[in-house]
């Protein structure tokens, strides 16, 4: 009895790990296609002569368009020990997914990735919802505190950004962040050490997003110091993260524009940073798909 009891337990296990290796098809093939989709609008001509050819500017734009699928790595790597190769291929998967597919659906598709494996976790969701929800929580909490330091600038008017836009946009953080700490007991599944070592992962995540950005601007336009364009990097977060701040590219032009000066060369430069942003999302989705459909064929078969 208990052995058909567990015999019915693992057909239905497998059962399930074969449905979610087939969500998990799907979604990679999903991914390739819209990366062979996002290939028609690169214009890749117009930022051609703008693009730095030395090998350090390239290198530093691996380690920025990277940094966020190897950071998540290490956070599943504590929780489930998911393999290096595999797992970062994955989450860059859940990375293209949300860029070039649709929001969050890059969760979907790592949550049926860890499903369709039955030696990492059997309840992987609860941990990749506390991760998201630790993202925009660490995002918000950096929104705030950028706010306070740059406050003089954003009162002054000088920047272009409507204080009725700001407060409005200020409120919701406000109270999405609060909504989050009152129902934290209920939200999260994890426990408060794993939870405190998310939110590291995630506030160095936002510095490095910071430097890296600033160190790749400063490769393109030398003459503008390391330490403006990390102002400028931070005040572009800023702008991003307000979500009630219209014509968001106008404000950050503006601000850009403010600071330095330079409003062809930023708009040229940030054009460029889009094209290759953009070229990076097709090679990485058309390379991770692929590696995703080999992957969840080996899955299927065991």
């Amino acid at each position: 009895m208990a052995a058909s009891a567990a015999a019915a337990s693992a057909e239905g296990g497998g059962n399930a790990r074969r449905i979610f290796a087939f969500l998990g098809l799907l979604l990679s093939i999903a991914v390739v296609l819209a990366a062979a989709f996002a290939y028609r609008d690169l214009k890749w001509q117009t930022v051609e002569a703008m693009v730095p050819r030395t090998w350090y500017f390239w290198a530093a734009f691996v380690f920025y368009y990277m940094q966020g699928p190897v950071l998540e790595w290490v956070i599943f790597r504590r929780l489930w020990h998911i393999p290096l190769i595999s797992g970062v291929l994955a989450l860059t998967r859940k990375l293209v997914s949300n860029e070039l597919v649709l929001g969050y659906l890059g969760e979907a598709q790592f949550y049926a990735w860890t499903r369709a494996r039955a030696n990492l976790t059997s309840a992987p969701f609860g941990a990749i919802k506390d991760v998201a929800i630790l993202s925009a929580l660490t995002g918000n909490a950096a929104t705030l505190i950028m706010l306070a330091f740059a406050w003089p600038i954003v009162a002054s008017g000088s920047l272009g950004m409507p204080m009725r836009d700001v407060f409005l946009s200020l409120s919701v953080v406000l109270a999405t962040s609060c909504l989050i700490l009152v129902l934290r007991k209920k939200l999260f599944s994890l426990d408060r050490r794993e939870l405190w070592f998310i939110t590291l992962i995630h506030v160095v995540r936002t510095i490095l997003f910071i430097v890296l950005s600033a160190t790749l601007w400063h490769f393109v336009l030398p003459e503008v110091g390391l330490g403006l364009w990390m102002v400028l990097a931070t005040l572009r977060m800023l702008v991003s993260r307000l979500p009630l701040i219209p014509n968001k590219d106008i404000v950050f032009a503006g601000i850009a524009v403010f600071l330095l000066g330079h409003d062809l060369e930023i708009a040229a430069l940030m054009t460029m940073m889009a094209v290759i942003t953009l070229g990076a999302h097709v090679v990485a989705g058309v390379i991770s798909g692929l590696a995703g459909l080999v992957d969840t064929q080996r899955s299927a078969l065991r």
